[in-house]
């Protein structure tokens, strides 16, 4: 059964390359419509609903993917449920066509179509950026969903087979929808915050490592992630930030500016230049180098164990 767990995510990572993410029904957008229902029933300004949201939301998801699997008994049907759910929540190639997509109007000179497009990659205020911040706002999404989306993805369907890779996504979801620092989160995103950022700590170790050996400059990368990756606000972010910035010879961080006119001054990340437009196809290409290792870290894993 591990080889079968090797197989489907060795699959699961072919289908998101040759299609995305699937574009009808969903699973991942069927989850976060149900945990949207349940908040409006249930929402309190606390930590312990917000515990309880999280433990009712992710508990069910992964014991629905524990049964499932119990329920494929044979190897085939094993690998193809692990490759469908794969499939499912990895992110990758959706990631890479909307950083190619701000890319190439950046390139025909639409700054307006570039600044309402990188609004699908990032939560910040998009309508005054010029060209280098556009590229600045991909570079660093593209680094750290690479760990979100897909490291983790992997890290955790190695380990903990479907259940795993569920356990993640359903965590990761709900932390964009309610680990935010504001006035209605703070206290009942909580849990999905901390949760995330534990199921998410592996994977961006692994990713800053994965950076760091197959990018263009591995001191660089370790240097950068040494230095830099404990003043980001994340744990996690930080690392494969810094990591993507010391290997892509860039500096990434600064003021970002969010919606309501919040304002925040993120620590710089590398020793390099700002980006401009043409390191995005960098990024995207060191990024799906970091997929592949993570890939063959994750067959290895399974397999040594079988």
């Amino acid at each position: 059964m591990i080889a079968a767990r090797a197989l489907g995510l060795a699959l699961g990572y072919a289908a998101d390359r040759a299609w995305g993410d699937p574009r009808r029904l969903h699973p991942v957008a069927g989850f976060g419509t149900g945990a949207l229902a349940l908040e409006r029933r249930t929402y309190r300004d606390n930590r312990a609903t917000g515990v309880a949201h999280v433990l009712i939301l992710v508990g069910g998801a992964v014991g629905l993917a524990y049964a499932g699997e119990r329920a494929a008994r044979n190897p085939l049907a094993r690998t193809a449920l692990t490759a469908a759910v794969t499939w499912a929540v990895l992110g990758g190639r959706s990631l890479e066509r909307e950083a190619e997509t701000v890319n190439a109007f950046l390139a025909a000179g639409d700054l307006d179509s570039a600044r309402t497009q990188v609004r699908n990659l990032v939560g910040r205020d998009t309508t005054a950026l010029g060209p280098d911040e556009i590229a600045r706002a991909v570079v660093e999404s593209v680094a750290e969903n690479t760990s979100d989306a897909v490291v983790a993805s992997f890290v955790w369907g190695a380990v903990a087979g479907v259940p795993g890779l569920v356990a993640h996504r359903a965590a990761n979801t709900l932390d964009a929808m309610i680990g935010h620092r504001n006035a209605r989160y703070d206290r009942f995103g909580w849990a999905a915050a901390r949760l995330d950022d534990l199921l998410g700590l592996p994977a961006s170790r692994l990713s800053g490592v994965l950076a760091a050996a197959l990018g263009p400059d591995p001191a660089g990368a370790l240097r950068a992630w040494r230095r830099d990756a404990r003043y980001h606000p994340s744990p996690n972010a930080g690392v494969v930030e810094a990591a993507f910035a010391g290997a892509l010879g860039l500096q990434l961080g600064g003021v970002n500016t969010y919606y309501g006119n919040r304002r925040e001054d993120r620590a710089r990340m590398g020793y390099g230049r700002a980006p401009a437009p043409s390191d995005i196809p960098r990024t995207t290409r060191l990024a799906r180098r970091v997929g592949v290792g993570a890939l063959l870290t994750a067959v290895a894993w399974c397999l040594t164990r079988g």
